[in-house]
């Protein structure tokens, strides 16, 4: 029997979810209790669906042991070992579990999620669909709900995180953006095209004490005609893919489209202030750049931050997803078709790579909306909320400063940030010199000696322009030139947050 025709649990049965979840936490089946349990490298081993170790190290006795065999691992266990531990008759009357020969199997996978703020919560999906589940992905159920994955966790990471009246959760899936957002905002909408998804998201707030969610099925905006909220968040299908085999990550439209449509139409979708955040695939075309593609998607209305993370040629691409759907497992001859197929499909677009990332949009009416598109495949700090929203702040402020109130403004160095002297050891002046955080972006950036040094001594003291007048009267440089020349690089610095305006 295929994953997505199994009978859910009962959603409507608050009280069974909330002894579950008592009986979990009881148990100490959490984030931190599997860690102390399975130890770091079986619990790293579960992340790459590898289960073995966590299969050898809940071989013994314990309440622990047997829930994560139950709902971790997707193993049957006997009655009478849990019988103590969990509501086992209002688990099989409810359809948490099932049973047969004294034996009790877990309906779906649970698995435990730590929150921002050290929260105990549970993302609820299909069987062997839980990142670290016994069966990995490879599934080919059209309505197949997955886990948290890495994906869903960068998301989550990268969304604003201010208290907000109400957030939208497109393309919600086993819920845990909704149950992110159900701790900031005061009424949550979840979308879905798969109903069994919302059922998931339901399940998954229960099991996470979270409040419910108001959920409605439909594709893209067409559940949310008319309505405006303050955030949206989606990691909606976008695998640019010949057809809609898998509703978790196949779109069902042509290349790209998906995913233009959504960053598009969410201008009008968001309250002034607001913020969408997406992840998205887009293709590299032959003739056009890539970043002028993107731009073209961006609402007038908003400033936008696109970052392509990663970007893979047509064939890491098509084996990428091919391997995910578990395709490559199957007869060699149709293996080949479906790999011929993806082939064609790029052929035909004239798309020869595609890019992975992130979109952010933040509603502002400007005049002169900010667009900034990057390229930045080196690791970052998450949490990036935070950092998500300084961002747009200093954008606000770049855009309300010309390089004459730039000049009167007082800075600060940011923290954390380090200088480096590039140049042959032994030479007497380095080469170049190069600013790099240690937080957030982790970015770095060259500077030349005047912008080093102006860095260097930014204390909010004083203003900009009496630090260069002071460089220029120290380095025997004419200091109206200096003034003429230094604000690009200044606003090049408070923009990628080397440096911070301040209060004179």
């Amino acid at each position: 029997m295929s994953n997505a025709s199994l009978p859910l649990p009962s959603s409507d049965r608050a009280d069974v979810a909330a002894s579950l979840r008592k009986a979990l936490l009881d148990a100490a089946f959490t984030a931190d209790g599997l860690l102390e349990l399975l130890g770091a490298s079986a619990y790293a081993a579960l992340a790459r669906s590898e289960t073995v170790p966590a299969l050898r190290a809940t071989r013994g006795d314990g309440a622990l042991a047997a829930l994560v065999r139950l709902f971790l691992l997707q193993e049957s266990v006997p009655h009478a070992r849990v019988v103590g531990v969990l509501p086992v008759d209002a688990l099989l009357e409810s359809g948490w579990l099932t049973g047969r020969d004294g034996e009790l199997r877990a309906t779906v996978d649970v698995r435990p999620y730590g929150g921002p703020s050290g929260e105990d919560w549970f993302i609820v999906s299909d069987l062997g669909c839980a990142v670290g589940g016994a069966g990995g992905i490879g599934s080919h159920d059209e309505g197949v709900v997955l886990g948290v994955g890495g994906a869903s966790t960068t998301l989550a990471g990268l969304t604003v995180r201010t208290p907000v009246d109400s957030a939208l959760d497109l393309g919600a899936g086993s819920g845990i953006q909704a149950l992110h957002a159900a701790q900031h905002a005061t009424r949550v909408t979840a979308t879905d095209l798969n109903p069994r998804a919302l059922e998931f998201t339901r399940l998954t707030l229960a099991l996470s004490g979270a409040p419910a969610a108001d959920l409605r099925q439909g594709s893209l905006f067409e559940p949310v005609a008319d309505e405006t909220y303050d955030l949206i968040v989606s990691n909606p299908p976008f695998v640019i893919s010949p057809g809609a085999r898998l509703t978790y990550r196949d779109g069902g439209m042509g290349g790209d489209d998906l995913c233009r449509s959504l960053v598009q139409e969410a201008g009008e979708r968001l309250n002034e202030g607001g913020y969408a955040h997406f992840l998205a695939n887009w293709q590299h075309v032959d003739g056009e750049e890539w970043q002028d593609r993107l731009r073209s998607w961006v609402p007038r209305d908003c400033d936008a931050w696109i970052v392509q993370r990663e970007v893979q040629d047509i064939t890491q691409y098509a084996e990428l997803w091919l391997r995910d759907a578990g395709d490559h497992r199957e007869d060699p001859a149709r293996y080949a078709e479906r790999y011929e197929a993806w082939l064609d499909e790029f052929e035909a677009r004239g798309t020869r790579a595609v890019g992975f990332g992130w979109i952010t949009l933040r509603k502002t009416g400007a005049a002169e909306p900010v667009v900034t598109i990057e390229e930045w495949p080196h690791p970052v700090e998450q949490p990036l909320g935070e950092t998500v929203r300084e961002f747009f702040e200093r954008q606000d402020y770049l855009r309300a400063h010309d390089d004459a109130a730039l000049l009167a403004g007082h800075f600060k160095l940011a923290d954390e940030v380090v200088q480096e002297q590039v140049g042959l050891p032994g030479a007497e002046d380095p080469e170049h010199v190069v600013l790099r955080q240690h937080r957030g972006m982790r970015r770095a950036t060259k500077v030349d000696t005047v912008g080093a040094g102006f860095a260097g001594v930014c204390d909010g003291s004083l203003s900009a322009g009496r630090i260069l007048d002071a460089i220029a009267q120290l380095v025997g440089e004419d200091p109206v030139l200096l003034r003429d020349r230094t604000p690009a690089q200044i606003r090049l610095l408070v923009e990628q947050g080397f440096l911070l305006p301040v209060e004179a």
